[in-house]
C-alpha cells in the first residue's frame, strides 16, 4: 500500500500535464477559383479556422444563423470554433460555393 502511495502522485501529475500540452490550432482554407479548399476539415473547440482569399473577388464563410466572415479580395479573416457540432458554411454572394467544418468537443 506504501510503494502505492508513493506512485499516486507522480501519475496524477503526469496526467494533469498531458492535458496541458493540447494547444488550439489555426487551420487555414484558401478561396481559390470560386471554391473553398479543403472544402471539408476537421476541427476541436477552441480551434481558429482561416480563409485566405487569393480570388479576385470579394467572398464570405457564411453559416446561416450563426456567423459570417468577410473575405474581401487578397485579404483573410478567421474565427474561433465555439460549440462542436457539424457546420455547413457557403458565399453568401456565390451559393454554388460551399464548405463544412466537422467541430469535436476538446
Amino acid at each position: 500500500m506504501c510503494a502505492q502511495r508513493r506512485l499516486l502522485p507522480p501519475l496524477v501529475l503526469a496526467l494533469g500535464l498531458g492535458t496541458l500540452s493540447a494547444h488550439a490550432k489555426t487551420i487555414t482554407v484558401t478561396v481559390e477559383k470560386m471554391a473553398f479548399s479543403p472544402a471539408e476539415i476537421g476541427a476541436s473547440v477552441g480551434d481558429t479556422v482561416q480563409w485566405v482569399n487569393k480570388d479576385a473577388f470579394a467572398h464570405t464563410a457564411t453559416v446561416t444563423g450563426e456567423w459570417e466572415v468577410m473575405l474581401p479580395v487578397a485579404k483573410s479573416g478567421s474565427i474561433v470554433l465555439e460549440k462542436a457540432g457539424t457546420l455547413d458554411y457557403f458565399c453568401r454572394f456565390h451559393p454554388n460555393m460551399k464548405g463544412r467544418i466537422a467541430v469535436s468537443a476538446p
